[in-house]
This record gives structure tokens, C-alpha cells and sequence, in this order.
């Protein structure tokens, strides 16, 4: 059978060019069994911990898995809205703020505040939005020099 998909080229000096998935956070109930789960099965080793929110972050090839702890009262598809997904990061290959808020803003997309977070390459700046599904969509710029 034939390959009939096409590829298309990203549209050049585009203000967000999006060159791959940075992360996915997952709420999770039993946060040992998940750690297992990617780690043992899957052989995602464990990079980062930051107790104060509970988060784990595993290292998935040049991306991360990030777990995060459900709610109390939460089970596991009905955490976050319904979702046990908390967000996903998309790595755009740079960040320009002024553009990348404009360029959103007249397509009707409401845009975060441009902090420091960190992901798959390290710290860099980050901007979440949320996508017509409710979907929450982080904008991953370049790791910090």
C-alpha cells in the first residue's frame, strides 16, 4: 500500500513554530504505581522531584513525563474537569512574547503571563493558552543560556 500522506512544511517566520512535545502532565491517584508503571514498563527514568507540589518528572527520550498527584475526592479520568490530563507542552523554536501574544490575541486566544518553567530541556519561559476543546497547552520557548 502506497503512502499517500504528504507532508507539509511549517509556514516560515510563522510568530509560534512549534518544533516538538516538551512535556505532558498526568494527574494520577496512586503516584507509586505510576512511577512503576513508566519507569519499570515503560523504563522512563525518574528526573526531577519537586515535593512541595508532589510532581515527578520522568525523562521520556528528549521529552518528559511529568506526574502530578489527583485531588482529594479525585479518581483517575475525573480529576481536572473530567480529564487526567493536566496540560501539554508544545517546544516552539523561539520565544518572543510581544509576537507570539499577537499573533494569538487575532486569532481570538486569550493568552498566560510568560513565566519561567522548568521542561524537557531544562528552564526556559513558558505562556499557557487553551485550545477550543479546553485543553490547557503550554508554549515551551528555548532552554535558559
Amino acid at each position: 500500500m502506497p503512502d499517500d500522506v504528504k507532508i507539509l512544511s511549517q509556514i516560515a517566520d510563522m510568530p509560534v513554530t512549534v518544533k516538538g512535545l516538551d512535556h505532558v502532565v498526568l494527574r494520577v491517584t496512586d503516584m507509586d504505581r505510576a512511577i512503576a508503571f513508566y519507569g519499570t514498563v515503560l523504563g522512563c527514568p525518574i528526573e526531577r522531584r519537586l515535593e512541595s507540589i508532589g510532581l515527578v518528572q520522568l525523562r521520556a527520550g528528549t521529552s518528559m513525563i511529568d506526574l502530578v498527584p489527583c485531588g482529594p475526592g479525585e479518581q483517575p479520568g475525573m480529576s481536572k474537569d473530567g480529564r487526567n490530563m493536566d496540560h501539554y507542552a508544545v517546544r516552539v523554536a523561539k520565544m518572543d512574547p510581544k509576537a507570539i501574544s499577537a499573533h494569538l490575541e487575532a486569532h481570538g486566544v486569550a493568552v498566560g503571563p510568560v513565566q519561567r518553567r522548568y521542561g524537557a530541556e531544562g528552564y526556559g519561559s513558558s505562556i499557557y493558552i487553551t485550545d477550543p476543546d479546553g485543553n490547557t497547552v503550554e508554549l515551551k520557548g528555548p532552554p535558559e543560556a
